[in-house]
């Protein structure tokens, strides 16, 4: 379990990105963590890992204070970040240098990852595509089998066949015991993979939630025709017509979650969704 307790921080010390967040994500669990851009999103990743100190506060991981660096945190930790260079050498030799501070890597596990996405395990990682040195770098932090696993838009740079591989890919990993954090812009890219939702608007966490529980509590659904709808409470123009959520009896067949709505719905009207999905009536029924 990760609590981020109370975390306020900032840069350089001007205006906090966060001032007294918190937090709780459970085991066992793929959590989308999505935001505004600015929001804050791969700063509480990298604060999550113990690479920035809060202003005060701390994020507890395996019951220790992830900023202490201690081993027991860092080597069940691993953390796929937004940008990153891989060396001039194959990733043999990569693993010979990286892989004893990951006492649950697998090297079986690696070559079984890398040939998912036909990567050589003695090819030069310098002459990787981009695409592929990201699917590369996946395949590692995958074997290392850390407890928990921070990716910062992982499906950035891959094409849409790979895409499709890397939601089978990381749902095949996961165990009861293992978090997987996913931040991204593509919510399409990862929509079907999820089971959790955390999305963060300044200092608030509007949801942190199951799919199941948001799905129990609205419908999403779309339109080519406007619709007069009085347990509407959100709709936006897309492509394919008009997208609506609606509060959800229990009479009501459950629908698939359309999370770009639900991400909009909660730029828009935070407090409604907050109200929504803690069981409170909602502004509009108040």
């Amino acid at each position: 379990m990760i609590k981020v307790k109370n975390i306020t921080f900032s840069y350089n010390g001007f205006m906090p990105i966060f001032r007294n967040l918190n937090l709780d994500i459970q085991e066992g669990g793929i959590y989308g963590l999505l935001g505004q851009n600015g929001a804050g999103k791969s700063t509480l990743l990298h604060l999550m890992c113990g690479m920035l100190t809060p202003d005060d506060g701390e994020i507890i991981f395996n019951d220790k204070n992830v900023r202490l660096r201690l081993p027991s945190t860092l080597c069940d930790t691993f953390i796929v970040p937004e940008e990153f260079d891989l060396p001039a050498i194959t990733m043999a030799e990569y693993c010979k240098i990286n892989a004893p501070f990951y006492p649950k890597f697998s090297v079986d596990d690696l070559k079984a990852n890398l040939a998912m996405f036909d990567l050589d395990y003695e090819g030069n990682l310098a002459a990787l595509s981009m695409g592929q040195k990201k699917k590369a770098f996946m395949c590692f932090a995958l074997a290392c089998n850390t407890k928990l696993l921070i990716m910062d838009e992982p499906t950035n740079g891959l094409d849409i066949p790979s895409k499709v591989q890397f939601r089978r890919f990381i749902a095949s990993h996961m165990t009861d015991d293992r978090i997987i954090i996913i931040s991204t812009h593509q919510v399409h890219d990862i929509e079907l993979l999820l089971d959790h939702i955390i999305v963060i608007n300044g200092n608030d966490v509007v949801i942190n939630s199951t799919i199941n529980s948001i799905c129990s509590k609205l419908n999403f659904y779309t339109s080519l025709e406007p619709i007069d709808e009085t347990k509407v409470v959100f709709s936006s123009k897309t492509l394919g017509g008009i997208a609506y959520i609606s509060l959800r009896n229990d009479s009501d067949e459950e629908s698939e979650l359309n999370l770009e709505s639900l991400f909009q719905f909660c730029l828009t009207q935070p407090e409604m969704v907050k109200a929504i999905l803690s069981d409170n009536k909602p502004n509009n029924e108040q």
